[in-house]
C-alpha cells in the first residue's frame, strides 16, 4: 500500500492551485520569496518608506489583503462586493506604527487561511463559473491572486531594499504614529 494521499478526481485542479497560493504566500514557490518572506522582519520604516510614485510597503500589503477579500467574498457568492476606490483597495494611510503594520500582518494572515478555507469546500467544476458580478471565472480569478502577490512580493522586497538604502527614518523618535486608526482626538496616536 502507499504511503501517497489520495486526491479526489474532482479536486485535481483545487489542490494545484491551493498547493500554487500557499507557496506563493508561505514559501517554496520556484520564483523566489514568499508574500510572507518579503514581509518576515519588515519594520514600520520599511513598511513607510515613500516614493513619489509607488505606493508604501504597507499599502501594498493592504491591498494584497484587500484582493484576497474580494476573492472570498466573491467564492461565497456575493456579487455587489467591490473594491471601487483607493481606500478600500491600498488602505487609509501610507504610513503606520508597529501596531497598525502588526494589525495588517495579521490580516494578511488571515485572509490567506480563510481563502485556503473556502477553497477546500470546492471541487473542480466550479472554476469554470463566471465569478458574481464580473465577466470571467474562478479559473482566471484565482491565477490572477497568484500573479497579484508575485508582483506586489517583488514591488515589498525592492521598498525594503531602497528604504534601508536611503537611510530613510534613522531617528526612531521621527517615525509617528499614522492615523491608520484615527480616533478622532487630533493627536498621533
Amino acid at each position: 500500500m502507499s504511503n501517497e494521499q489520495q486526491v479526489d478526481p474532482n479536486r485535481i485542479l483545487i489542490e494545484r492551485i491551493t498547493n500554487l497560493l500557499n507557496a506563493g504566500f508561505h514559501g517554496g514557490a520556484w520564483h523566489g520569496p514568499s508574500v510572507l518572506e518579503a514581509v518576515k522582519r519588515i519594520t514600520p520604516k520599511e513598511a513607510s518608506f515613500k516614493t513619489p510614485t509607488v505606493h508604501t510597503g504597507a499599502e501594498l500589503i493592504y491591498h494584497i489583503t484587500s484582493w484576497r477579500i474580494f476573492t472570498l467574498k466573491k467564492l461565497q457568492g456575493d456579487a455587489d462586493y467591490k473594491i471601487d476606490d483607493d481606500k478600500k483597495n491600498f488602505g487609509p494611510a501610507a504610513k503606520v506604527d508597529q501596531f497598525e503594520l502588526e494589525t495588517l500582518l495579521m490580516e494578511l494572515s488571515l485572509s490567506q487561511d480563510e481563502l485556503i478555507k473556502e477553497l477546500n469546500s470546492k471541487d473542480d467544476d466550479f472554476l469554470n463559473e463566471l465569478v458574481p458580478g464580473t465577466e470571467y471565472d474562478y479559473y482566471t480569478l484565482l491565477h490572477g491572486i497568484i500573479q497579484h502577490d508575485i508582483y506586489h512580493t517583488g514591488q515589498i522586497i525592492i521598498l525594503k531594499k531602497m528604504s534601508e538604502a536611503s537611510g530613510a527614518y534613522e531617528d526612531e523618535d521621527e517615525m509617528t504614529s499614522s492615523r491608520y486608526f484615527d480616533d478622532g482626538l487630533g493627536d498621533a496616536y
